[in-house]
């Protein structure tokens, strides 16, 4: 990334940019940015390879088979529809490389992929102009596009073939392409490629989609790396990951589906993902009715659901017939002087991820080489500080909130500044009652 940024111990950093800190007590304006964003690798029969490409929620439903390769509501496209309940955008990944381009006589398909094997051409002499033919691009047995033209130099590439301009065009009941592949097998190496590729994006979320327990270590080693020492703010959802860290979010539930064969049983952390990328900063996901298609496993006992909560484990449970997040927890569990049991709620990580993604986007683009370490260039990021907290009140992130717990002073060198937030109050949805009675 261009700045630098993290948590900071001594006031020693070289690279400029912010270094933030946030204990327990023992864009580029002072707004909140938007959530929603979530980053996730795929296993597609489709699409490129390599590249991290940005597909919101409207593109995904408008535009899901020139983008994937399938319709919205195909089976293939599970993963894409659960993680998309509640993302509004997600950095989509293929997963793996070296997969082979189906062909044919007339083209080979935009990418590599078994989705390329069910492309097939279609080539009709045109009725009104017998010099001419109308080409057409058939995926999965529908059309998706005609051209009519009088020869394949006049063909234009369609988002699933690269024509060969230099064919001969005759008529063609149906010309199927083969010999498309998808990546032999899926390593760590490829997760690898892909944290590698996603680091320089700013996102909410991040889905690690896998079971193989050396790469759900990888992603949580990814996060604790990325939050703490380049300050990028994100959690990551695995599934049952050996973590105590309240940058990870381990999700236990096993998930099956009604209709679709081979479900992995740890799909659910899409739409944990999603959820997580897209519930607001003074929101918590307790309590949340799961609205995905998957059928979850909830077969727990409330013995079994207690000793999950101080496990640091995410659950989705039962509640009369409805599946329900329980308690919208990450894996801390063990508890200190400057992270105490605050940081266990998602909800306090999502309100300290929020300040300081906002605090550093505000600050780099800003402060950083322009204004002057004085008194007035002190006060005026003083004011945007307080601007920024101060809306987290207003929409009740946080309360009671104090101006004079603010201070911005010279740090250790005279390029240095050192602001302090003495005594934030975050503000947690409620979660348990507690209920007296007295009858006279």
């Amino acid at each position: 990334m261009a700045h630098g940024g993290g948590t900071w111990l001594t006031q020693n950093k070289v690279m400029p940019g912010t270094y933030i800190n946030f204990t327990s007590l023992a864009k580029a304006t002072a707004a909140l940015s938007d959530r929603g964003i979530a980053a996730a690798p795929f296993e597609l029969n489709w699409g490129p390879e390599g590249t991290v490409f940005e597909v919101t929620s409207g593109d995904f439903q408008k535009n899901s088979k020139a983008i994937f390769g399938y319709g919205y509501d195909a089976p293939e496209m599970l993963a894409l529809r659960e993680i998309f309940c509640h993302a509004t955008k997600v950095y989509c990944y293929r997963l793996g490389s070296g997969g082979v381009k189906a062909t044919n006589t007339y083209g080979t398909a935009k990418h590599p992929g078994t989705r390329g094997n069910d492309i097939t051409i279609v080539i009709a002499a045109n009725v009104d102009d017998e010099s001419a033919y109308d080409v057409s691009t058939l995926v999965g047995g529908s059309v998706y596009e005609t051209q009519t033209v009088a020869g394949a130099s006049n063909l234009v590439d369609n988002d699933f073939v690269v024509f060969k301009k230099d064919a001969t065009l005759k008529d063609e009941a149906g010309v199927p392409m083969t010999g498309g592949t998808n990546a032999a097998n899926i390593s760590g190496e490829d997760h690898q490629a892909f944290l590698d590729k996603i680091e320089s994006y700013a996102f909410n979320a991040l889905c690690c989609p896998t079971a193989d327990a050396s790469v759900v270590t990888l992603y949580a080693k990814f996060a604790e790396r990325v939050r703490d020492t380049i300050g990028s703010k994100f959690q990551v959802i695995a599934w049952q990951p050996a973590a105590d860290y309240e940058g990870v979010i381990g999700v236990w539930n096993e998930a099956t589906h009604g209709s679709i064969a081979n479900v992995a049983k740890h799909s659910l952390v899409y739409w944990v993902a999603g959820a997580q990328a897209g519930v607001a900063v003074n929101k918590s996901l307790t309590n949340t009715v799961y609205d995905g298609e998957l059928i979850v496993d909830v077969e727990y006992t409330q013995a079994e659901l207690e000793a999950c909560i101080k496990a640091g484990k995410f659950m989705l449970h039962n509640v009369n017939g409805t599946v329900r997040v329980l308690e919208d927890i990450n894996t801390l569990v063990t508890l200190n002087d400057e992270k105490g049991e605050i940081f266990q709620s998602n909800q306090t990580v999502r309100v300290c991820d929020q300040i300081a993604n906002d605090v550093a986007v505000l600050f780099n683009t800003r402060y950083v080489g322009q204004v002057p370490n004085d008194a007035s260039g002190r006060a005026t990021l003083w004011n945007d500080i307080v601007k920024l907290v101060q809306e987290l009140e207003r929409i009740r992130a946080v309360e009671d909130f104090d101006t004079d717990t603010v201070t911005v002073e010279v740090g250790d060198n005279k390029k240095a500044v050192l602001l302090t937030i003495n005594g934030l109050n975050i503000v947690n949805a409620m979660s348990q009652l507690y209920m007296s009675v007295i009858i006279q």
